[in-house]
């Protein structure tokens, strides 16, 4: 009688079967975080600046100094609108590179900030966003070190777009990322999805719920800090930005070369985020989060990590063990349904929720 591992297994796929060809024109899509986010980058950015710390395929670099590892991640922030429930376009600007390097296990320091400024932008409403990023920067103790401005045209920018670019001294003891995933480890979600997204979208569109949904963005070293000092080996960790959860889940299984296994049942959506999403027609898990992230690990310590997330993330208390990292193959992720059937999740491929990053 063959095993389990050699028992094929029935998996339904609802992938579309028309390509994406290869466009000639920057596409909104492309910003999407979804397949054409990933041709993009395959196919121009990695073979034209190609060096090892690039080919990591990680959210931020490992630079070695004299004094010890550096990490170092940079992001652009362009959503609309600029201000929304639970936040606005500066304190997401902080919270956005911070956490990115907080994902390679190290603490966030300095900071830099460029600003593109729309021609017409009260000076009153960019000094709350200044403000707000300083709150942000404050609360885990990052230094905004360097900056520049520039200003566009009425009508070229869109009020404020802001470039961050972050330095961060590593805390883990041995290196974080896709490449250390094995089979049998635990994949854990240290909160409820879909958040951010949903919120933007509903400010954006003036959609109007009993409960206001409020964004996620918030900081995710305190939580990182406190599963590094509890020494567990951890593999990867990632954050669930652009493309949500689904994009992050494929990202590291093809980096890893590992088939993950979702549940559904386990992964956990607040009531008013579900109910916006069938009301748009939109897939929780494709929806962008700003203060969630994914632990990898060994799936005997995953009881150890779920107690420290839910005592230290944001939205910890809907923190769970979602998922378990398979056999080598071609990295593939299958989620098991709430019903039971096991099929491929699809990666997002192009741009569902436009500006909300």
């Amino acid at each position: 009688m063959p095993n389990e591992e050699s028992t094929p297994r029935n998996v339904t796929s609802f992938e579309c079967p028309l390509p994406l060809g290869s466009p000639k024109e920057i596409q909104i899509g492309h910003g999407g975080g979804g397949r054409l986010s990933q041709q993009l980058i395959d196919t121009l950015f990695i073979p034209a600046f190609s060096n090892p710390a690039l080919k990591a395929a990680h959210d931020g670099a490992v630079i070695a100094s004299p004094s010890g590892s550096l990490a170092f991640s940079t992001d652009s922030h362009v959503v609309r609108p600029i201000e929304f429930p639970g936040g606005n376009i500066g304190s997401l600007a902080i919270h956005g590179t911070a956490n990115d390097l907080a994902m390679c296990g190290a603490k966030p320091r300095w900071m830099s900030a460029g600003f593109i400024l729309e021609e017409g932008l009260p000076i009153a409403q960019l000094r709350e966003i200044v403000a707000s990023m300083r709150h942000a920067a404050d609360e885990v103790g990052i230094q905004i070190v360097t900056g520049d401005t520039k200003v566009v045209e009425r009508g070229k920018g869109d009020s404020i777009y802001i470039n961050t670019a972050g330095i961060g001294e590593m805390q883990a003891s041995k290196p974080i990322g896709p490449a250390t995933v094995r089979e049998g480890d635990a994949i854990l979600l240290s909160g409820d999805i879909g958040r951010h997204g949903m919120a933007i979208m509903a400010h954006r569109e003036g959609l109007e719920f009993e409960t206001t949904i409020e964004s996620d963005s918030a900081h995710l070293w305190p939580a990182v800090e406190a599963l590094i000092e509890a020494q567990l080996d951890l593999h990867c960790l990632r954050d669930l930005t652009r493309g949500g959860l689904a994009a992050a889940m494929h990202e590291i299984s093809t980096a890893s070369g590992h088939e993950f296994l979702l549940d559904e049942a386990s992964i956990s959506v607040d009531e008013a985020v579900l109910g916006a999403c069938e009301l748009l027609g939109l897939d929780a898990l494709h929806v962008a989060n700003e203060g969630r992230f994914a632990v990898i690990l060994p799936g005997a310590e995953a009881e150890k990590a779920l107690a420290i997330l839910k005592a230290h993330a944001p939205g910890g208390n809907s923190a769970s063990i979602i998922g378990t990292v398979g056999p080598n193959d071609r990295g593939t992720v299958l989620l098991k349904s709430l019903i039971g059937v096991e099929r491929i999740l699809d990666r997002p491929s192009g741009e569902q929720l436009p500006r909300i990053c």
